[in-house]
């Protein structure tokens, strides 16, 4: 049966007729968004994209055709124009895909954008002999067995083979029905496995190693790390340098196997991060941010958050990493329209995130939960510099990072360090040894004379 999401709306709507083209279109802004041409019957598909130029993509489509010309043209064939201002690309994909399923359903939008599921790591706790494999099917019991998105399913293979390589669990994928006289596999022929199949070990072993998986999947590697930190420490202090260092190659190993793995990766009903986007500009301000809201998979959005209150020193120097090219929180600066002069950017953020998380629902449909992770894992495993946008993960406490998000937002606004201008010293110098001759008192007392050697 196929699922149309209704909640949609675009925020534009215009009637269109071709004697009014002229002046229809050149109201519409020249700025990127999403726009769908209706037709005048119900049952007409629309047509619908999205572009880096509203009004001028417009004009392509309903401009008066020229002589033999090849180009689409739909000017006789529309009756309305429905259009969304977007701030960047994360919002036009987001935009068009509820636009897409609104108005063609979920499997038009799907094929539309090309989404796939993502890849995911699931182990199976509730099997009798728990195992870890890699699967694109969302299920809504394994939901919170599931660890991912990976950009691939070769990404995904790699992470479990290096976490299982530091464990016992077994890799085959039949049913298990042990029994002594099982012939086994070549991982328990290596020792790497605790080999259920043969019954070589106890149920509650077996259970413990799974446990220990997971925990190690769930912890991102911090279970085995601190144990192991802690050992080795305990042994420097007895001066077992010997076994020191083989704890140490041991730290080292799974260090290297949650290097596989990207920060994103976790269960998919602790996927809940704030992603920060440029908004799309208004007409009487500019400095804010949008803010879109990943909650167990399903992302909403966005809201507005203005960084009134939030400066960056951006002149002093060209080093990004320079304390003086990140934000800085200065005084409240009440926004139009609100009394309280006590407002504070903090207490903004804080209302924006509570807003979108009441707005935001549980992903009731596997469907609508895959092509959300599949628009996110297209923008986050982008290459870094070709990534628009940054994301914050939420603290392990439940709060979110108020102040790295504020920072994020004024990033977005304010824009990259300027370059630090060139000096010329001796230019510099010859100035103010010009100015000291020209017998200027109030100058002499500030530059100092330089002496010529005789």
């Amino acid at each position: 049966m196929l699922t149309v999401a209704t909640t949609f709306h675009f925020d534009q709507t215009i009637s269109f007729t071709p004697e009014q083209a002229r002046e229809l279109l050149s109201s519409i802004p020249a700025k990127p968004g999403v726009f769908a041409l209706c037709g005048a019957r119900a049952e007409d598909q629309p047509y619908l994209t999205r572009t880096a130029d509203l009004r001028r993509r417009m004009r392509r489509l309903l401009d008066p055709p020229e002589s033999q010309s090849k180009r689409l043209n739909l000017r006789d064939k529309v009756a309305r124009i429905e259009y969304t201002v977007t701030g960047s690309e994360f919002e036009s994909q987001l935009v068009l895909y509820q636009a897409a399923a609104a108005l063609l359903g979920h499997t038009e939008a799907r094929r539309r954008l090309k989404l796939h599921t993502p890849y995911f790591l699931r182990i199976t706790m509730a099997n009798a002999h728990p195992r870890v494999y890699t699967t694109n099917r969302l299920s809504k019991r394994g939901l919170a067995e599931m660890y991912g998105p990976f950009p691939s399913r070769l990404a995904a293979e790699r992470y479990s083979d290096a976490v299982l390589d530091l464990f016992k669990l077994r890799r085959c994928v039949e049913d298990l029905e042990p029994y002594p006289e099982h012939p086994g596999c070549v991982y328990g022929e290596m020792k790497k496995c605790l080999e259920p199949c043969k019954m070589a070990c106890t149920p509650e072993q077996y259970a413990a190693e799974s446990e220990a998986v997971k925990r190690f999947f769930d912890t991102r590697g911090e279970s085995m790390i601190s144990d192991l930190t802690r050992q080795r420490d305990e042994a420097a202090q007895e001066m077992e340098f010997e076994r020191a260092a083989s704890i140490h190659a041991q730290w080292q190993k799974v260090k290297s196997a949650v290097a596989q793995a990207d920060w994103l990766v976790r269960p998919i009903p602790n996927l809940r991060a704030i992603i920060v986007q440029a908004a799309a500009e208004a007409a009487e301000q500019s400095e804010e941010a949008a803010l879109f809201l990943l909650s167990g998979g399903c992302l909403s959005g966005p809201a507005r958050l203005s960084t009134l209150g939030v400066r960056a020193v951006r002149e002093q120097t060209s080093v990004g990493s320079s304390l003086f090219a990140q934000p800085l929180m200065l005084q409240a600066i009440p926004l139009e329209g609100e009394a309280s002069p006590e407002d504070s950017p903090e207490e903004r953020a804080t209302t924006i995130l509570a807003s979108l998380e009441e707005k935001a629902s549980e992903p009731g449909d596997l469907n609508l939960l895959s092509d959300h992770l599949s628009l996110l894992r297209r923008w986050y495993y982008r290459p870094e510099k070709h990534r628009a946008g940054e994301i914050f993960f939420q603290n392990a406490d439940g709060n979110w990072p108020i102040r790295k998000i504020l920072r994020g937002a004024a990033r977005m606004t304010i824009g990259d360090p300027k370059p630090i201008a060139e000096t010329n010293r001796e230019a510099a110098k010859a100035a103010k040894t010009r100015i000291l001759h020209e017998g200027r008192p109030d100058v002499e007392k500030t530059v100092p004379v330089v002496s010529k050697p005789e």
